[in-house]
C-alpha cells in the first residue's frame, strides 16, 4: 500500500508539472473565493465571546442582565489623604456631573454625589441622595461623615474602610445595536468619539464608555485627587489594543523570520518567495473560513496567524529541500518534482494530518475561543497541505531555476552538515541505550512534576505589572476589598412571594455570613440584597433609629414598606427584584482573583442558599464571575481529555506511517518526552498551567511528530534498500535531518517571537513551545534514531550496505 501510495503521488506530481498553469489557476481561485470574505471577519474581546452561544449558562446570565442589569461596571477610583473635605467633595461633585453628563451607553452612576440617603421625617419617607445639601460648614461636614460611614451599604463599594478613597460605580448599556467589528479596521484602530451613536457592537461601546471615561478623568488627575479606573470593560479594552498591535507585530516578524531561514537554507530567492506565497495564500483562506462562518477573533485565536506562517512552511521545505538538491546534481526539473513529491508526499500527509489533529483536540472545549482555534487552527492546517501539494509543484515548474552545481561556499555548508551529521550517527550508534535511558529518565521526571501542577486563569495577572489597568485594579482590590461581582438571583416562584419575612430574613442573615467569609484564598467585601434596602425603610420610618435597622417582625408592614419607599421616587428596586416581587438579586463583591480560588466561596454559596431556601424558592447562581468559573473548569476537563485524545490518535497515526505497531509505539517515546519535561520545568519555576500553556501539549506534540514521521519515513526506505539500521539512520540525517532543522528552527522562532507580545500569558505559551520543538529536534536526532538502532540491530550486510551507501551517495548526496 506504502509503495501505492508513493507511486500515486509520483503521477500526480507529473501530471502537476504538465499542466501547472491549470493547478495554480486552480488554487488561486479557491484562495480568492475564501480570501473574499475575510473582511467579514471581526474582533470580539467581550467576556460573551468566551463561551458557546448555546451555553446555557449564558444563556442565563443574559436573562439576568435583561432583568437587572449590566454587572460589568466601571470603576473610577479618587484617592486623597480625606474623602471628607469640602475641597474634594466640591471636585467629585464636579467630576461625578461631568461623567453623567458626557459618558455615552451609560445605565446608571453612583457616587457619595447621589448615593441613596433614606431617612424619615415626622411620618415621611425621604429618599434623596446623600450630597442633595451640600455640608456648609465643619458641624454639617461632620455629620455627613457619620452617617456615611455608619451606612454598611457605602463601605467597601463607595467609601474605603479608613475614608480615604472614595469610588465613582459607572452601569454601562453594553449591548451590540449594529454590524460587528471589522478585524482588517482594527490595525489602525484609534480612540473612538465620545458621542453616542447607532449602529455600535458591544466592543465598540465598550470602548467608547472607557475612552470617554479616561479622557475626563485625566483632566481632573493630581496629586491629591489621585484617579484610577477598574473594571472588566476597562480590562478588556486595554487587552483588545494589545491584541490588535502584537497580531500586526506578529504577523511581520513570521514573516521576517521565515524569509530570513529559507534564504539561509537555500540561498536562492525562489526558496523564499514560494514557501510564503503558500502559506500566505493558507492564512488568507483560513481568515476567510472563519469570516464566512462568523467566528471572531478572540484573545486565544490572535496566535493563529504566526502559528499558520510558521507550521505551513515546513512541508514546503521538504519538497523544495529534495528538488534543489536533484536540480543541482543534474537532474531535470520533471524528474525531481516527481522525485520529491514521491519520496515526501506520504510523509507531508502525515505531518500535516497529525499536526490538525493536535489543534482538533481542542474543538470540543468550553471556551468558545479555544474551540475556534482548534477547528480553525486545524483546517488552517490541512488548507496549508493543499496549497503545498499542488501549488508548490506547480510553481516550480514556471518559476526559472538555476542550477547549483559546485559552489564552494555551498560545497562547504553541505561538507559541514554532512559531516556533523556523522558525528550524530557515531554517538548515537556507540552509546543508544545511554541515549535512551536518560530520555526515559527525563520523561520520567517532567511526569513526576507535572502531575503536581495547579490549573490557573487569572485574566488580570496576564497583564505586566506595570500597566495600569492592573495596577488601579490590585489597588482598588486592596482598598476596597474588590472589583467583581459574583450574582445570585433567588426564585420564589410566586408573585410577591418576596413579601415573606422568612425569604427576607434569610437574605439578611446569609448576607451577614458571606460578609465574614474569608478562606485564606478569597475574602468577601460585602454582600447586599433587596433585605437592606428593606431594613434602610423599616429604619427610617421608626424615627431613624438604627435599633430598627432590621426586617420588620411584622409581616403585613412589608408590602406597606415598599410602596412607600416606591413612591419617593427612587428606582432602586428595579435593580434588585422584579416588578412581580417574586425574584431578588443578591451581590457578592469579591477582588479579582484566580478563577480556581473561588471554588471554596461558591461551595458555600450553593450549600447555604439551598439550605436556607429549601422547598421554598430556586437558587440560580450567575454574573460574569460564576460564568468564567464554570467554563473555564469545564475547558480544562475538556482540554485534558483532549491531551489523551491527540497522544492516542497521533500514536495511531504514527502506527500505520511506519507500518509496524513496535516502531509506530517506540517512536512516540522521545515525541511525548519533551513535552512531559517542558511541563515538569513548569512546575520547577512556578509557571501557571492556565489555558493558554495547557494547549503547549497537544500544539507541541502534533508539531514534534512532524520531524519523527519525516526521519522515519527516510530510514524505512533506507532499510528496505538493504541497509543495516546504522548506515540507514546516516543516510537519514543527511538527506531529511538539513529540511528538519531548519523547519524547526522556523517553528520554534515562531513561537519563540511571542516573547515581544504585550501579555504575560501570550509569552509564556510562546516560549515554553518554542523550548519544546527545539527539544524535540534534539530527540529526533538522537533518542529516535538510539531506539531505531536497538529494535533493529546490526545484520549481516556489512558489505552489501556499504556498496548500497556509495550508490545512495552518488545519486542524492
Amino acid at each position: 500500500m506504502r509503495h501505492r501510495i508513493e507511486a500515486w503521488f509520483e503521477t500526480l506530481a507529473g501530471m502537476i508539472h504538465d499542466r501547472s498553469l491549470v493547478f495554480i489557476l486552480v488554487s488561486i481561485l479557491v484562495a480568492a473565493g475564501l480570501g473574499s470574505q475575510a473582511p467579514k471577519l471581526r474582533i470580539d474581546t467581550s467576556n460573551e465571546s468566551f463561551f458557546h452561544h448555546t451555553d446555557p449558562v449564558l444563556t442565563v446570565y443574559n436573562d439576568f442582565k435583561a432583568q437587572f442589569g449590566s454587572d460589568e461596571l466601571v470603576i473610577v477610583a479618587v484617592e486623597c489623604p480625606d474623602i471628607f473635605d469640602r475641597n474634594f467633595l466640591q471636585r467629585l461633585t464636579k467630576l461625578h456631573k461631568d461623567l453623567a453628563d458626557n459618558v455615552p451607553h451609560l445605565a446608571d452612576i453612583t457616587s457619595l454625589v447621589n448615593a441613596r440617603n433614606t431617612r424619615g421625617e415626622a411620618d415621611a419617607l425621604i429618599v434623596e441622595d446623600l450630597l442633595a445639601h451640600f455640608p456648609r460648614n465643619d458641624a454639617e461636614l461632620a455629620a455627613l461623615k457619620d452617617r456615611a460611614m455608619s451606612n454598611p451599604l457605602y463601605i467597601h463599594r463607595l467609601i474605603s474602610p479608613d475614608a480615604k478613597m472614595t469610588c465613582i460605580v459607572l452601569e454601562t448599556e453594553l449591548a451590540d445595536t449594529g454590524a460587528p467589528d471589522d478585524v482588517l479596521a482594527g490595525f489602525d484602530d484609534s480612540t473612538k468619539a465620545a458621542a453616542p451613536s447607532s449602529g455600535k457592537t458591544k466592543n465598540e461601546i465598550a470602548e467608547t464608555v472607557v475612552n470617554t471615561v479616561q479622557q475626563i478623568t485625566d483632566t481632573y488627575d493630581s496629586k491629591d485627587f489621585r484617579i484610577g479606573l477598574a473594571g472588566i470593560p476597562v480590562v478588556l479594552k486595554v487587552q483588545k489594543e494589545a491584541m490588535i498591535k502584537d497580531m500586526g507585530r506578529f504577523l511581520m516578524l513570521a514573516v521576517l523570520t521565515i524569509g530570513i531561514c529559507l534564504f539561509f537554507m537555500f540561498r536562492r530567492l525562489s526558496g523564499v518567495f514560494l514557501p510564503i506565497l503558500v502559506v500566505l495564500l493558507s492564512l488568507v483562506s483560513t481568515l476567510g473560513l472563519m469570516g464566512m462562518s462568523n467566528v471572531p477573533f478572540t484573545l486565544p485565536t490572535m496566535i493563529l496567524p504566526s502559528f499558520l506562517l510558521a507550521v505551513g512552511v515546513g512541508a514546503a521545505v521538504h519538497i523544495l529541500s529534495l528538488v534543489f538538491r536533484r536540480i543541482g546534481h543534474g537532474e531535470d526539473k520533471r524528474t525531481a518534482i516527481i522525485y520529491a513529491l514521491g519520496h515526501s508526499g506520504i510523509a507531508i500527509m502525515t505531518t500535516s494530518v497529525t499536526t490538525a489533529i493536535g489543534l482538533a483536540s481542542f474543538a470540543t472545549t468550553a471556551l468558545a475561543p479555544v474551540s475556534a482555534l482548534g477547528i480553525f487552527g486545524s483546517a488552517g492546517v490541512l488548507l496549508s497541505l493543499f496549497y503545498t501539494i499542488l501549488l508548490t509543484p506547480a510553481l516550480l515548474a514556471v518559476f526559472p531555476i538555476k542550477q547549483k552545481v559546485g559552489k564552494p561556499s555551498a560545497g562547504r555548508s553541505n561538507d559541514r552538515f554532512d559531516n556533523i551529521m556523522d558525528k550524530v550517527t557515531e554517538l548515537v550508534s556507540r552509546r543508544p541505550k545511554t541515549i535512551v535511558v536518560i530520555t526515559v529518565l527525563l520523561m520520567v521526571a517532567g511526569l513526576g512534576s507535572a502531575f503536581r501542577l495547579q490549573f490557573s486563569h487569572h485574566v488580570l495577572h496576564w497583564q505586566p505589572e506595570s500597566w495600569e489597568s492592573r495596577r488601579a485594579t490590585e489597588r482598588i482590590d486592596k482598598v476596597m476589598g474588590g472589583t467583581v461581582n459574583l450574582e445570585i438571583v433567588v426564585d420564589t416562584g410566586k408573585e410577591n412571594g418576596l413579601y415573606d419575612p422568612d425569604i427576607l430574613t434569610g437574605l439578611d442573615r446569609l448576607a451577614g455570613e458571606l460578609k465574614a467569609f474569608d478562606d485564606g484564598k478569597v475574602k468577601v467585601a460585602n454582600a447586599t440584597s433587596v433585605a437592606d434596602i428593606l431594613k434602610e425603610i423599616h429604619q427610617a420610618l421608626n424615627e431613624n433609629n438604627p435599633e430598627f435597622y432590621r426586617i420588620p417582625d411584622n409581616a403585613d408592614l412589608i408590602p406597606q414598606e415598599f410602596l412607600l419607599f416606591e413612591n419617593s421616587g427612587s428606582d432602586d428596586l428595579e435593580k434588585v427584584i422584579d416588578a412581580a416581587f417574586q425574584k431578588a438579586r443578591f451581590t457578592v463583591q469579591v477582588p479579582w482573583k484566580d478563577i480556581f480560588y473561588y471554588t471554596g466561596l461558591l461551595k458555600t454559596i450553593q450549600t447555604e442558599f439551598q439550605t436556607t431556601f429549601e422547598n421554598r424558592a430556586t437558587v440560580t447562581t450567575t454574573g460574569l464571575l460564576q460564568l468564567f468559573v464554570h467554563t473555564v473548569q469545564a475547558a480544562t476537563r475538556s482540554m485534558a481529555q483532549g491531551y489523551v485524545t491527540a497522544a492516542v490518535l497521533i500514536t495511531v497515526m504514527m502506527i500505520l506511517l511506519v507500518g509496524g505497531f513496535r516502531m509506530g509505539l517506540v517512536s512516540m517515546i522521545p515525541n511525548l518526552s519533551p513535552v512531559i519535561f517542558v511541563m515538569g520545568l513548569m512546575y520547577w519555576f512556578k509557571l501557571p498551567l492556565d489555558t493558554y500553556t495547557m494547549m503547549i501539549g497537544t500544539i507541541s506534540l502534533g508539531l514534534a511528530v512532524d520531524d519523527t514521521v519525516h526521519f522515519l519515513n527516510g530510514f524505512r526506505r533506507y532499510m528496505g534498500h538493504g541497509l543495516d539500521a546504522r548506515e540507514a539512520v546516516r543516510q537519514t540525517l543527511r538527506t531529511s535531518g538539513r529540511a528538519m532543522l531548519i523547519t524547526t528552527v522556523v517553528l520554534a522562532l515562531g513561537f519563540i517571537t511571542f516573547i515581544f507580545a504585550s501579555m504575560l500569558n501570550i509569552q509564556r505559551f510562546g516560549f515554553l513551545t518554542g523550548v519544546t520543538l527545539i527539544l524535540a529536534l534534539l530527540a529526533d536526532f538522537l533518542s529516535v534514531p538510539a531506539l531505531m538502532m536497538l529494535l533493529y540491530p546490526e545484520r549481516e550486510v556489512a558489505s552489501q550496505s556499504i556498496s548500497i551507501s556509495q550508490k545512495l551517495e552518488g545519486e542524492i548526496s
